[in-house]
């Protein structure tokens, strides 16, 4: 029986509940409440990564351009370009500064996550990029909508700026664009338990940026 793209997503729910990736920035929210410097990472952090996801999708529309690869890709990368400015406006209320924008934070954990889109954008295969893509969806906006509620009860005086931005969650319609596109890459000849590892190595790669966000070890100099 062949393997299909729902099957994929299971396998990796499965790995998720069984063995979770550790978010560190959710766990100090629940255990000491986070700070302003942590969400000003954040939000520099994901300045970076929108920088890295622009290029790594115009590189993997080149590759893929037939449907329904190219409209998943046309699509998420509508997206990212759409949250760009309202990014920049939530950064700015939370006091960075443009010259803080794509140049700090340093450090490893911070250009990982841009570091593997990056390879997936030359090396992974159809199903390996939108499986990757799927799991981003449900990992990242899964744990927004944790820090969002976690902000909202807390008694951290955090700008609306922020709140609007990071409250918003997956569309359901561009989750089910990523499966068909999976499917297609499977149907194609694909290897599904390549696409398995590569979507499990993202998620271990969004662990990163949120343990980036949460380590204050290097500050911003402009504040």
């Amino acid at each position: 029986m062949s393997t299909s793209a729902l099957d994929l997503a299971g396998t990796l729910a499965e790995l998720r509940s069984k063995n979770p990736v550790r978010n560190a920035l959710l766990e100090d929210l629940k255990e000491k409440g986070v700070t302003a410097e942590q969400l000003r990472r954040l939000a520099a952090i994901e300045y970076l990564c929108h920088q890295g996801e622009l290029v790594a999708y115009g590189t993997l529309l080149a590759r893929f351009p037939h449907a329904p690869a190219g409209g998943f890709l046309l699509e998420i990368s509508r997206l990212v370009y759409d949250a760009h400015p309202k990014l920049r406006t939530a950064a700015h209320a939370l006091g960075l500064s443009d010259q803080d924008l794509g140049h700090w934070p340093l450090g490893t954990d911070a250009v990982a996550f841009n570091g593997f889109i990056s390879y997936l954008a030359l090396h992974g295969t159809q199903a390996d990029m939108a499986l990757a893509m799927y799991t981003d969806m449900v990992v990242y906006f899964g744990a927004c909508g944790e820090l969002i509620q976690g902000l909202r009860a807390g008694a951290a005086d955090v700008p609306d700026e922020f709140l609007t931005y990071y409250e918003g969650g997956a569309s359901e319609e561009l989750s089910q664009q990523a499966l068909q596109t999976v499917q297609d890459g499977l149907d194609r000849g694909d290897d599904p338990y390549a696409a398995v590892r590569n979507a499990r190595s993202l998620e271990e790669h969004i662990g990163l940026f949120w343990r980036a966000a949460a380590d204050t070890s290097d500050s911003v100099t402009s504040q």
